[in-house]
């Protein structure tokens, strides 16, 4: 039978704690974003405004790269994530409601600044929705490890 893993108050089935973390399906998820992050980070520089927005997909693919190589701490993704949550939701009502969702993928150029934003803003919560997978995959392979001494 196998014993749960803790993590904080939840106890994982052992086999999730051991084998997810690990698995191939893991690694090429984590790999594919990524790529995404950096493909993002690329085409930031023909943006007017590319700083804010080259670090915050930096921080985002660093935050990958640690979990691919079993580096990574809980707190870069959790902090990346805060900043681009806050960040989305400044920007959301000037999208939601306002720009159909499959208006931004239209055309590559920016038409409107409505899809310039729509697309900043799910941009934004893709990281947000990435890094919070990063935190529970820390805490997962935190707990692993020390279920394993």
């Amino acid at each position: 039978m196998d014993r749960p893993t803790r993590m904080g108050r939840w106890s994982l089935p052992r086999w999730l704690g051991r084998g997810l973390m690990r698995s191939r399906i893991w690694v090429a998820a984590n790999a594919l974003m990524a790529i995404a992050f950096l493909f993002s980070v690329i085409v930031q520089v023909n943006d007017p405004d590319p700083f804010r927005w080259i670090a915050i997909y930096s921080l985002a693919l660093v935050a990958c790269t640690l979990e691919l190589l079993e580096r990574g701490h809980w707190y870069l993704p959790a902090v990346t994530a805060a900043i681009a949550g806050i960040w989305a939701l400044a920007l959301a009502p000037n999208v939601v409601g306002q720009v159909p969702f499959f208006a931004m993928f239209g055309d590559w150029e920016m038409h409107d600044v409505g899809i310039e934003l729509s697309r900043e803003t799910y941009g934004l919560f893709a990281v947000v929705i990435w890094m919070a997978v990063l935190v529970v995959a820390v805490a997962i392979r935190r707990s692993r490890l020390g279920a394993e001494s």
